[in-house]
């Protein structure tokens, strides 16, 4: 009997997030869907958080001026961006997603890139708004 002739298997390697983000070139689309991932998650990390400060802002007046005076420090202002941050980002990619859910139509590649940069410019004014109106600027 002969030997069956043995071909080699394919290889699939992981790649870490380092290559995705450096050796990768990603279109827009993919870059906000990663986002939109991001986003979710830091809700998810922070939501303790965020019920805690929502819960001391309406407990009582005296524990609103503390909320106040905690919400006052720069680094707790950072991190409330960022946290709106996500929250925008994470909305308005939603809606990009119930959209294309909805509307087959716009799961192309050029509506996917069209939607895609909406998602970006709408949720960074809303956060350039935010943060004006967080750092005093109205």
């Amino acid at each position: 009997m002969a030997e069956a002739v043995k071909k080699p298997r394919p290889e699939y390697r992981n790649i870490g997030i380092g290559q995705i983000l450096t050796a990768y070139r990603l279109p827009l689309a993919g870059r906000v869907s990663i986002l939109h991932r991001v986003s979710g998650a830091l809700l998810f990390v922070f939501l303790p958080f965020l019920l805690y400060l929502f819960d001391q802002s309406l407990t009582s007046e005296l524990s609103f001026e503390v909320f106040k005076g905690f919400l006052s420090n720069i680094v707790v202002k950072l991190i409330t961006l960022v946290l709106a941050w996500a929250f925008l980002f994470h909305f308005c990619a939603g809606i990009r997603h119930l959209v294309m859910d909805t509307n087959h139509n716009a799961v192309t590649k050029e509506k996917g890139k069209q939607t895609s940069l909406v998602v970006v410019v709408v949720s960074s004014i809303l956060t350039i708004a935010f943060a004006l109106k967080l750092f005093g600027a109205f």
